[in-house]
């Protein structure tokens, strides 16, 4: 809808209201950075699980292992394979596409759509770290990565991922004006309940309506808060204008993040 063009280090997605979101990109550094960070912490849990291995064998604690000694290979070797791939679905799943690596790095894995992966194509992603760490030192992932436009490796490819780079509440800042005091009068309309996406979609809407069609801008206004609607406390005798209600939406979203 709008002629800009994609900045080659942004994913643009088409949202169902005809607008783009512009989602950044994480580089090779900080992809980088975040496996750097990752493999420190997991040689750090294998060499604790040595320690206390070796502390229940020189206390004795470990009785007739020479009887278990093929379960006991087997054990380790599981343990080994979680330790090397486990670690990233099992963060990736419960923070939401991160990983102790990547919050340090500021990136997150979202799907190509700009939505959380489901946890069935967090694990197929992370198993293909298998594929991508050959010969070693993740050389084919970084070969992959560096010949396409969106950094992706072949995990990447296969769930449908990109690699973005996590835009803080406070960097969403909006070139719109309206009096604070304004957007903020009234009960709390639920703003503190949206996530970061639905904000980048009301602060889109609110810095280029000027540039839209008077029909269009009511149409999109409308389309928007509907969308948002289930997640808002809305009062039936609620008499402000859609575009307001916007306003004071992102207003409170923002001044729930940065408290």
């Amino acid at each position: 809808m709008f002629a800009d063009e994609p900045h080659p280090d942004q994913h643009t997605i088409e949202t169902p209201e005809q607008m783009s979101l512009d989602l950044p990109m994480a580089g090779i550094g900080s992809r980088f950075l975040a496996i750097a960070v990752d493999t420190l912490i997991q040689i750090g849990i294998g060499l604790a699980a040595l320690i206390v291995v070796g502390l229940l064998g020189a206390f004795q604690l470990l009785p007739n292992i020479q009887q278990f000694s093929a379960w006991l290979v087997a054990g380790l070797v599981f343990l080994v394979f979680l330790l090397m791939y486990g670690y990233f679905a099992i963060f990736e799943i419960i923070w939401n596409g991160q990983t102790p690596g990547k919050r340090v790095a500021g990136i997150r894995v979202v799907k190509d759509s700009g939505r959380p992966l489901t946890a069935a194509e967090t694990i197929g992603r992370n198993l293909l770290r298998i594929v991508d760490q050959l010969p070693g030192f993740y050389a084919i992932g970084v070969l992959v990565a560096l010949l396409n436009s969106h950094n992706k490796r072949i995990g990447d490819f296969i769930a449908g991922a990109i690699v973005v780079r996590e835009a803080s509440l406070r960097e969403l800042k909006p070139v719109w004006q309206t009096p604070e005091a304004a957007a903020r009068s009234g009960p709390p309309l639920g703003g503190a309940k949206l996530s970061i996406e639905d904000l980048s979609l009301v602060d889109t809407f609110l810095n280029r309506r000027h540039n839209l069609a008077p029909d269009v801008r009511s149409r999109m206004a409308h389309q928007i808060l509907n969308r948002l609607k289930p997640k808002l406390l809305l009062p039936d005798d609620n008499s402000s204008s859609v575009e307001s209600i916007l306003e004071s939406l992102a207003y409170e979203r923002r001044s729930a993040g940065n408290s």
